[in-house]
């Protein structure tokens, strides 16, 4: 496929969580080589610039506008990341937010493990260009 590790699975056997656990990776990997390639900062404001992206509330943001443009079965993967079972409670955020990064971070995920680099590039592409 077109991961690092140039492996393939069943992405329906994984769990919406673990699906979330790369995604919020590679989500993260966007945000970072997009705030480098911008400007030459110091790293301290590059971190700071970083967390602003990557919180919770800018990737429920980022969702939201990412919604219209999804495919089926895009959606449906969205869809099962933000409606998974959590243990986990948001501290600095709405459990709305939190669920709706959750399945950001599980399409972003599933992308990825599916070799679909252009796709998330196009999408996190329209994130960016709509703030």
């Amino acid at each position: 496929m077109g991961t690092i590790l140039d492996t393939s699975s069943d992405l329906r056997s994984y769990s919406p969580q673990t699906l979330a656990f790369i995604g919020d990776t590679v989500y993260e990997l966007f945000v970072r080589e997009s705030l480098v390639v911008e400007a030459n900062r110091p790293v301290g404001e590059l971190n700071r610039r970083k967390v602003k992206l990557v919180k919770c509330e800018a990737q429920a943001e980022a969702a939201k506008k990412l919604l219209p443009f999804l495919t089926e079965e895009e959606e449906a993967v969205y869809k099962r990341g933000r409606n998974a079972f959590t243990k986990n409670t948001p501290k600095n955020s709405s459990v709305a937010d939190y669920h709706s990064a959750t399945g950001l971070e599980a399409l972003f995920g599933y992308l990825y493990l599916d070799g679909r680099v252009d796709r998330l590039r196009e999408l996190f592409k329209m994130v960016n260009d709509n703030t």
